[in-house]
C-alpha cells in the first residue's frame, strides 16, 4: 500500500479507516495521533473542539492496538476517532452546555449515545463547541466564544451542533454526534458542507432526559460522506428501556449497502416550503440540482404539504420545553444566562394548558396533512437553510429578501417546520454560492423511513461529489 500522509489519513473516510484498521493497514494509535496533531494545527483557527483528551484516548489507542494484536477487538467504530457535542454528558470529562453556569462541571455518567459510541469501539478526543444550551443555530458562548466557518472565517458555521461540523469539515474527526430540535444537526452540516442526519424520533434513543416522551429534540450522527453517516447511526440506533419512545429495530439494517434504483420515484420539489423568504443564492444553488434527481430516474414535480400551524406548533413545544429545564436555573442564575435563553424560558411561562392542548391538536392534524401528500410523494426535497452562512458576529438572522423576523429561530423554518412532522431528514451537500459558501439540500421521507433517506441522500451525493470539496482553513 502506498504510504499514507497525516492529511490523507485525516479526510478518509470513517468506513475506509475501520477497514484499514480492522485489516491492521493502519494502527489505531496511528489514526489517533493523526487526528490530534490535526487538531493541534487547525484547531486554533476554528474554534471547534473546545475540550481535548488528548493522553486518555492515546491510552485507549494503545489498548486497542493490543487488544487487535491477541485477535480481540470488534465493533463497527473500533479504532475511530469521535468527540461529543457538548450537550451530552461525558462521565469524567468536562460538560458545559455553553454555560457559564456550569463551566467547570464534571459528569458522573455518559449519557447513553456516547455509551453506544464507546461500546462500538470508537475513541473519544473531546467535546464540540455548541451555543448556551444549545439555544440558536449559531455557535457561541460565553466559556468558549464563537466557532468559525472554515470555508469563510469571518462567517458563521451554523448550529448548534456547530463545533461537530466544523470538526468534520477540517478533518479533525472522521465521525461526530450532534442533536438537533429547530435544525442543529442539519443547519450546520449545510453551513460547513458535511451530512446531518435527524433520524425519526426514537431511532436513537436518548438517556438521561427528564422529558421521555418528548419528539421535537432527537439526537444523531454527522460524518463527511452519507454512507459514514449511516454506519454511525447502526452504532448509535436501536431499543433502549430507558426510553420510551425507542424504536424497536435494530441498528445494525443500517450497515447494508446504501445503493437503490430510483426510476419512477415520485419526488416533491419546494423551493420555500409554501412560502417562506428564502435567499436567492440559497435558491439558484439548489434549482441547480433539480436536473440531477432526475437524472437519476426520479419524477420531480412542484409541491409541499400544508404546513399551516407548523411555526406555532414549533414555538410551543420549545418554550414548554425551556421553561421545564430551565426555570429553576433562570431563578438563581439569570445574570448568567444570554437573552434568547431567558426570553424562551419566559415564554413558556406564559403558556397555558389550553395553548399546550391546541398546538398538540395541530400536529395530530398537521401529520395526517403531511402523511397523506406523503403517501404520493415519497420524498420531500427542499432547502436546509434559507440563508448562506452570516457573519460570525451576528446573533441571528433578522430579515430575509425584506421579511423582518420576529424571533431568533424564525430564520430556520425549513428546518423546524419539518422538526413538526416527525419525519426523517437529512442534510447533504448542495453546491455553492458564488462567494464559495456551502449550502445544504434537506431530503424528508416517510414516517420511520430513515433507511430511504440516507438511500436517495447517498445517490445524490454519489451523482454530485460536492462533499469532496475541502476548506483551505489557513
Amino acid at each position: 500500500m502506498a504510504e499514507t500522509t497525516s492529511d490523507d489519513l485525516c479526510f478518509m473516510t470513517a468506513t475506509t479507516l475501520a477497514d484499514h484498521i480492522r485489516a491492521r493497514k493502519l494502527s489505531v494509535t496511528e489514526v489517533v495521533r493523526a487526528h490530534l496533531d490535526r487538531i493541534a494545527q487547525v484547531n486554533p483557527k476554528v474554534n471547534a473542539i473546545i475540550t481535548l483528551t488528548a493522553e486518555r484516548a492515546l491510552d485507549e489507542a494503545r489498548a486497542r492496538d493490543a487488544a487487535l494484536a491477541r485477535g480481540e477487538g470488534g465493533g463497527p467504530l473500533f479504532g475511530l476517532p469521535v468527540a461529543h457535542k457538548d450537550l451530552v454528558p461525558t462521565k469524567g470529562i468536562r460538560t458545559t452546555w455553553g454555560s457559564p453556569i456550569y463551566r467547570d462541571h464534571v459528569p458522573e455518567v455518559d449519557g447513553l449515545i456516547v455509551e453506544r459510541l464507546r461500546a462500538a469501539g470508537a475513541i473519544t478526543l473531546g467535546k464540540t463547541n455548541t451555543p448556551e444550551f444549545g439555544a440558536g443555530s449559531q455557535t457561541f458562548n460565553e466559556v468558549f466564544g464563537r466557532t468559525l466557518n472554515p470555508y469563510d472565517l469571518s462567517k458563521t458555521c451554523g448550529g448548534s451542533s456547530g463545533g461537530a461540523a466544523v470538526a468534520l469539515a477540517c478533518g479533525m474527526l472522521p465521525i461526530a454526534d450532534g442533536s438537533d430540535t429547530g435544525g442543529s444537526l442539519r443547519n450546520p452540516a449545510a453551513f460547513c458542507n458535511v451530512v446531518g442526519f435527524r433520524p425519526s424520533p426514537g431511532r436513537v434513543p436518548v438517556w438521561p432526559s427528564d422529558l421521555g416522551w418528548f419528539p421535537i429534540s432527537v439526537q444523531g450522527p454527522m460524518a463527511r460522506t452519507v454512507a459514514d453517516t449511516a454506519l454511525l447511526l447502526s452504532a448509535i440506533a436501536g431499543p433502549d428501556r430507558r426510553s420510551p419512545i425507542s424504536i424497536a429495530e435494530p441498528g445494525e439494517r443500517f450497515r447494508a449497502p446504501l445503493e437503490r434504483d430510483f426510476r419512477g420515484v415520485r419526488i416533491a420539489w419546494s423551493r420555500d416550503l409554501g412560502g417562506l423568504p428564502v435567499d436567492r443564492r440559497v435558491t439558484a444553488v439548489l434549482e441547480a440540482q433539480r436536473a440531477t434527481f432526475a437524472a437519476l430516474g426520479a419524477v420531480v414535480e412542484d409541491g409541499q404539504p400544508d404546513f399551516a400551524d407548523a411555526r406555532e406548533i414549533f414555538q410551543v413545544w420549545r418554550a414548554w420545553r425551556f421553561h421545564l429545564r430551565y426555570a429553576a436555573l433562570l431563578e438563581r442564575h439569570r445574570h448568567q444566562m444570554k437573552d434568547t435563553v431567558v426570553w424562551n424560558i419566559e415564554e413558556g411561562a406564559r403558556l397555558t394548558g389550553p395553548q399546550i392542548g391546541e398546538a398538540e391538536v395541530k400536529r395530530t392534524r398537521m401529520y395526517h396533512r403531511v402523511r397523506e401528500f406523503m403517501e404520493t410523494h415519497e420524498f420531500l426535497v427542499l432547502p436546509v437553510t434559507q440563508v448562506p452562512p452570516f457573519d460570525v458576529t451576528q446573533p441571528w438572522v433578522t430579515e430575509i429578501d425584506g421579511v423582518r423576523l420576529p424571533t431568533y429561530v424564525d430564520w430556520m423554518r425549513t428546518c423546524s417546520d419539518i422538526t413538526v412532522t416527525g419525519l426523517p431528514a437529512i442534510s447533504v451537500p448542495g453546491g455553492f454560492t458564488p462567494e464559495g459558501l456551502p449550502v445544504g439540500l434537506q431530503i424528508v421521507g416517510r414516517h420511520q423511513d430513515d433507511w430511504g433517506v440516507l438511500q436517495l441522500a447517498h445517490a445524490f451525493e454519489q451523482a454530485t461529489g460536492f462533499g469532496q470539496r475541502r476548506p483551505r482553513v489557513p
